[in-house]
This record gives structure tokens, C-alpha cells and sequence, in this order.
């Protein structure tokens, strides 16, 4: 989708304002936050592509205004209100509504660590062979997707080469709107800086991104 949240690359931006020895949380309660969504029940199925698309849903004004954490906590209070997990009037509150059911399928404290380190993986294996080989040239598809898309709009329509070959990976605009994993080979393309961007851009510079094959075409 085209909104605020693809930014990246945007032209007239100008240079992202690096903080030095950045700490991993500005806040106690950030490192709180962190801890809190990586182990939560989520809905059943939820995937980080739908996690991804949730946070792109956010109003462009919060998502400008907003810290990392805080968009994360938002994208959480979706997840659970669109599930019914939780009514809006008990986020308001913040805790169960009178009467109301506890739940009781929150992580327990020994499987933690399986599940932070055996999560995520989303190689698949393919039958059908890659349709792109290492140093083809290709074409990022110019295409303006509703829902989410990992294909940042600054590349579609450019030209690159095809560099690395992944092999079967779960699409993320399927995966993000519950359409099933529907794997595709995944390749890294290097596009020169100055296809992205023109004449401005540094004659040495490249940019490697990661995309799926139906996000190209022969260039």
C-alpha cells in the first residue's frame, strides 16, 4: 500500500538523523513493551506480516508523532480488538470488564525460549524453479498494491540485477490478509543509486533489496 509508513528512500527527505550510542530502550517501560508483545497470545494464525499491515494502518499523523513502541502496542490493541479477544471498552479500562471471562493461554514461562528462538522461519520448499538466475537483469514491477507489500515504491519501475537467490519464502502480501503462506522464490536485486534516484545520487553507490518474484519482470 502507498502511505506514510513507506517512506524509505522517499526523495527530499533528506539524511536520516543518526543517534550516537543509541540505547536499546529510551524508556523502562519501552523494554517493558518489548518483553510484553514478543511473548503475548495473539490471535491464532496472527503472522508478522499481518503484524506489519496492522501498524500501516495507523493514522499518518500518529505514525509521524508516535515512538516505535508505542506504534507497537497500538498494533497489538488491533490485533486483539479485531479478533474479540479484548472489547474496546476494556482497553479503555485496562483490565477485564465486570463478569467477563479470564483467559488462561498465556505463554508460560518455560517455553519462552523455544518460542523466541524456533519462530520465523519462512523458507519453503518449491517445486517449480526460480524464473530469474544470479545477474539476470530485472524489473521491479510498478504496481500501487491496497494491502501490504514489501516492494517500497521508490524501486518499482527500476531496473536492478539479480545478485543472490533465497530459494522459497512465504509472500507477505498474502500472509498479511490471512490468503495463506502462497511461497515464492525470494532474490536480492542491487539497483545502482542512480536508477533509483538520478543524477544526484553517488555514481558508486547500490542498493541491495530483497524481493519476491512476482515483484519482477525481465528487464
Amino acid at each position: 500500500m502507498n502511505s506514510i509508513h513507506d517512506l524509505g528512500g522517499m526523495h527530499g527527505l533528506g539524511a536520516i538523523a543518526a543517534e550516537t550510542n543509541e540505547p536499546p530502550f529510551h524508556e523502562p517501560w519501552e523494554g517493558r513493551a518489548a518483553g510484553i508483545l514478543e511473548v503475548m497470545t495473539f490471535p491464532a494464525g496472527f503472522t508478522v506480516d499481518r503484524f506489519r499491515y496492522l501498524r500501516e494502518t495507523l493514522r499518518p499523523d500518529l505514525y509521524l508523532t508516535q515512538s516505535y513502541y508505542e506504534q507497537w502496542l497500538y498494533t497489538a490493541e488491533q490485533a486483539l480488538l479485531e479478533a474479540g479477544m479484548i472489547a474496546p471498552d476494556e482497553l479503555a479500562a485496562g483490565r477485564v470488564a465486570p463478569g467477563g471471562d479470564r483467559r488462561d493461554d498465556a505463554m508460560r514461562a518455560g517455553t519462552v525460549w523455544g518460542f523466541l528462538h524456533d519462530r520465523g522461519n519462512s523458507a519453503r520448499d518449491l517445486p517449480a524453479a526460480p524464473r530469474f538466475a544470479s545477474g539476470q537483469q530485472v524489473r521491479a514491477r510498478n504496481v500501487q498494491p491496497v494491502g501490504h507489500t514489501r516492494l517500497p515504491r521508490y524501486a518499482r519501475g527500476k531496473t536492478g540485477h539479480v545478485i543472490r537467490l533465497h530459494g522459497g519464502h512465504v509472500l507477505p502480501d498474502a500472509s498479511a490478509h490471512g490468503g495463506g503462506e502462497c511461497p515464492q522464490h525470494l532474490y536480492t536485486v542491487a539497483f545502482a543509486a542512480r536508477e533509483l534516484w538520478g543524477e544526484a545520487a553517488h555514481a558508486r553507490d547500490t542498493i541491495h533489496l530483497d524481493l519476491w518474484e512476482s515483484y519482477l519482470e525481465p528487464a
